[in-house]
């Protein structure tokens, strides 16, 4: 009986030496897997340097550009992460500002109408001068050509020369109707711009777009400000020769007038437009506008970095925000630096923070890390774009993308927002890292304003790199887009709060975490305007 109980104590404390040496190495790797922790005090050092006066109000292609560039690239040095764009920190951006004269007058047919008050026009073209000389006017509905909704407002009509007139949104806002397009959330083709590059494609000379405040997203007071200033864009080797010579807006009584002049009514041929079947119309007036314009050309700067993977390093998560914001106002009383310190100083900080975070991670990802701060985001998202049309990488390389367009800085909540909705696979993983922080994804409470469509990740969409939109402005403080938002108000508080921010920032970090270490290929949802594009990227070979 003794030699039994001897012999059972020795499996005994054999058991509890390999318990005790696993308990050990398991907290060891629990220890080693642990991530890095966010700090809201550099995160607070970052966006309170970058909203301040120093770099004033960092404008493109100013001297706060200048500023704001070398501080970004010495911070991705100080944190050890590598030149992104073909061995520089640096892609430059070639860019032109254009201004309108408004010394203008459009005439359709009899009638004449007055720039501001009744329609707004500029252009992307490089010239002194563009026309529109006895232009045959056509209704083109939505002007929206969507085979896989199964619409061609253009359908057997040639427009080449002619001026379009037609409406904002897309059928689904104007209808409510869930199964005409998305419904009330609005699509790609509902965008302004996506009616424009529809038009040049087919080789219209000009396009007015009939303003409704609530299709629209803003009243005409944003249509005119955007008009009737210098506009950045990205130019071509030809100055932009196959642009439109008018790219316009008009008021819907403007709308309302010139169809009356040709015995139509517009409120029964916008109801018509948004049911299956409708055919363009030529109204049978003619166009005349004569615009001058001032241009001038320049260049701008992305910031592009890169932490490399270590088993999956030919594939890249992109990780970006915006750094310009509208730098200093000629004519403005008083404080005339828009700082930007909510849009977009926090996002700008959030993936600084971020790329500390994975560059202290004791293992590298699998994957490699794309971090780009683009330029001139806030006058058409013309870093983007550069980048999206001049990628460091083939876009067949890149996983996904997350975009960070301001933060939360009013505190924790318990949700994340959501803009889009049904497009892609990442909204499915954005749920479920959600749910490991105990909160909800809150969709965006206003989608017919098509926010998705209005950021820096759009870009990369138009490419069909599929990406996530981090933006909260003014959701968790509505105070701020009423009194600071693109404003000199916007400006660094020591009253913000930083939780939400953490939340927020681990939520991200999680996400690339995950994927990261994963071969998973997030792809597009069925009936996503981008799944055909990325599919035909995806499928095509190496080297091509």
């Amino acid at each position: 009986m003794a030699e039994d109980l001897s012999l059972s104590k020795g499996v005994f404390m054999r058991v509890l030496e390999v318990f005790l040496v696993a308990l050990v190495l398991s907290g060891v790797a629990r220890a080693a897997e642990t991530p890095v922790s966010f700090s809201q005090e550099s995160y607070k050092d970052y966006v309170k340097t970058l909203a301040s006066d120093h770099f004033e109000g960092r404008g493109p292609m100013t001297e706060g550009e200048e500023r704001t560039v070398s501080y970004l690239v010495e911070e991705l040095k100080k944190l050890g992460v590598q030149p992104g764009y073909q061995g520089d920190f640096i892609q430059t951006v070639p860019m032109a500002s254009i201004a309108a004269s408004q010394d203008m007058q459009l005439d359709i047919g009899e009638l004449s109408f007055e720039p501001g008050t009744d329609f707004v026009s500029r252009t992307q073209k490089m010239t002194k001068l563009t026309e529109l000389n006895d232009s045959e006017v056509v209704f083109v509905g939505y002007g929206i050509d969507a085979p896989e909704y199964g619409w061609n407002d253009y359908a057997d009509m040639d427009v080449k020369g002619k001026t379009l007139i037609m409406l904002v949104n897309d059928p689904g806002y104007a209808t409510q109707d869930e199964s005409v397009f998305r419904g009330n959330a609005m699509t790609y083709y509902g965008r302004w711009t996506y009616k424009y590059e529809e038009a040049i494609r087919r080789g219209a000379s000009g396009v007015f777009i009939v303003h409704e405040t609530g299709a629209a997203g803003y009243p005409w007071s944003v249509v005119e400000s955007g008009a009737t200033g210098s506009k950045y864009m990205l130019v071509d080797d030809t100055g932009n020769e196959n642009e439109l010579e008018a790219m316009g807006w008009i008021q819907s009584k403007t709308a309302e007038q010139i169809f009356a002049s040709v015995d139509l009514d517009f409120t029964q041929l916008k109801a018509a437009a948004a049911k299956p079947g409708f055919k363009p119309m030529t109204l049978g007036v003619k166009a005349n506008l004569r615009t001058t314009h001032w241009n001038k050309m320049g260049e701008s700067k992305n910031v592009v970095g890169v932490i490399p993977g270590t088993s999956r390093k030919d594939e890249y998560l992109l990780l970006t925000a915006h750094w310009d914001a509208f730098g200093k106002k000629v004519g403005v009383k008083g404080d005339n630096i828009f700082n930007g310190a909510v849009d977009n100083a926090s996002g700008v900080a959030g993936v600084l923070e971020l790329a500390r975070m994975l560059s202290e991670r004791e293992e590298p990802l699998q994957r490699s890390v794309l971090i780009a701060f683009f330029t001139a985001e806030e006058t058409g998202l013309l870093g983007a774009f550069a980048f999206a049309q001049q990628p460091p990488v083939p876009t067949r390389q890149m996983v996904g993308l997350f975009n960070i367009d301001s933060m939360n800085l009013a505190g924790a909540t318990d949700y994340v927002l959501k803009y889009g909705d049904g497009l892609q696979e990442l909204e499915d993983w954005l749920e479920d890292a959600a749910a490991g922080q105990g909160r909800r994804v809150k969709p965006d409470a206003n989608p017919q304003n098509g926010l998705f469509f209005r950021s820096d990740h759009f870009a990369l969409a138009q490419q069909g790199v599929p990406g996530l939109l981090f933006m909260d402005l003014g959701d968790s403080d509505p105070e701020y887009i009423a009194n600071r938002y693109h404003k000199p108000a916007d400006e660094f508080l020591e009253s913000w709060q930083y939780s939400g921010v953490k939340n927020d920032l681990n939520l991200i970090y999680s996400l690339l975490d995950k994927l990261g270490n994963s071969d998973a290929w997030p792809g597009w949802k069925e009936g996503a305007e981008f799944k055909h594009i990325r599919q035909s990227d995806l499928s095509r070979p190496t080297g091509n």
